[in-house]
């Protein structure tokens, strides 16, 4: 059986992303190294075996979880014995904690002696924070991008190392060059889950402002192309306001908007880092909301993470019951007010000094990896 030095689960689209910027620092300190990974489309541009697609593991939702679990379960298992029997010096896990922190046990249990790592803490600052000793107990490192995170961990033994944010390069990489910037983004999410239920909101909120402003010029990131212009098809809307663009040319068309709408993710830092003013929106099924909300007691200041990095509410946040066309609406309208825009833009100033615009976190990761763990 093939030995590998390396073993690399990334489950969603943003462990895709911090996947490839991770691996691509790896295979620079040495290009040599045996990666086995579970990858998605950018990890899969990179020289490594794949062994299970991203996309077999995409799931939203409480409820949607329950009715994959047969799928989950399959896969869950089979990851293990993949792991145990090629035993691979290091695995990493990127974020996905639900499925991730089980699995660490599990391999644990079944006998895996090499290092264990958990790249991107759970949330543990928003709930269920005695994670913090389940991880502490199973793990060798803990990679962490935000500042604040190291403390909750403080009271156990576990290695916790903070590298700053992979999504600070951005700031570096992505000049302003001082382009026109007069169009309104829409990201629906890259799930289809997510686009069915956000998308068609987004569309009716533009339909609005555009009755306001007939001018107006919309541009949606893309990752499921036929779903997308379905659901555009259903809304009769102008095409000569809108354009479609595939989610790999999300900065080049970012650095030409002037506001935003956007699903929940990770998108919302990526706009913040690029400043561009954003209403963030995230259609939640009630049964969901029920299960946050009373069951797993998710009461939280704020929920979009560049919020929670400012500590105050920057960009409008419309979750649940308070997102509706109107309120969405209203948040965009508001928004293309010169003077709210520009008390926006200048918040968002702070976060790339928050999050450290000095350190190159992939990099550091990888440095952990190599130094720490003595590969």
């Amino acid at each position: 059986m093939q030995k590998y030095d390396l073993f690399i689960s990334a489950s969603e689209d943003s462990a895709d992303i911090h996947g490839k910027k991770l691996i691509s620092e790896l295979l620079k300190k040495n290009p040599n190294l045996k990666i086995l990974a579970i990858a998605g489309p950018k990890m899969r541009e990179l020289n490594i075996d794949v062994f299970m697609n991203m996309e077999d593991f995409q799931v939203m939702g409480f409820v949607d979880i329950f009715f994959a679990l047969p799928k989950l379960i399959k896969n869950f298992f089979r990851i293990r014995k993949k792991v145990i029997k090629s035993n691979p010096k290091v695995c990493i896990f990127i974020d996905y904690p639900d499925f991730n922190l089980r699995l660490e046990k599990s391999l644990r249990k079944k006998g895996y002696k090499n290092k264990l790592v958990h790249y991107i803490s759970p949330t543990i600052w928003a709930w269920r924070k005695k994670r913090a000793d389940f991880m502490a107990k199973y793990l060798d490192l803990l990679i962490t991008i935000f500042p604040f995170e190291k403390k909750y961990f403080s009271h156990t033994s576990l290695d916790v190392k903070y590298i700053g944010h992979p999504l600070i390069n951005i700031v570096k990489e992505k000049k302003n060059e001082n382009l026109k910037k007069e169009l309104i983004g829409i990201f629906p999410g890259s799930r289809i889950k997510e686009i069915e239920r956000n998308l068609p909101l987004q569309l009716k909120a533009a339909k609005k402002l555009l009755k306001n402003n007939e001018n107006l010029k919309f541009v949606i990131s893309s990752t499921k192309d036929i779903l997308i212009n379905k659901i555009f098809d259903a809304e009769n809307l102008d095409k000569k306001n809108f354009q479609i663009y595939p989610r790999d040319q999300n900065y080049l068309f970012m650095k030409k908007m002037k506001l935003a709408m956007a699903t929940s993710g990770t998108i919302n830092l990526e706009l913040a880092l690029l400043k561009v003013p954003t209403a963030i929106n995230f259609a939640i099924k009630p049964l969901d909301l029920f299960i946050a909300r009373n069951l797993l007691k998710i009461n939280l200041k704020h929920y979009c993470i560049v919020n929670i990095i400012l500590n105050k509410r920057v960009f409008p946040e419309l979750y649940g019951p308070n997102l509706s066309v109107n309120s969405l609406y209203e948040s965009i309208k508001t928004l293309l007010d010169e003077t709210s825009n520009t008390h926006i833009k200048t918040s968002l100033d702070k976060l790339k000094h928050i999050l450290d615009a000095n350190k190159n976190p992939s990099e550091n990761a990888a440095n952990l990896i190599f130094n720490y763990l003595k590969i």
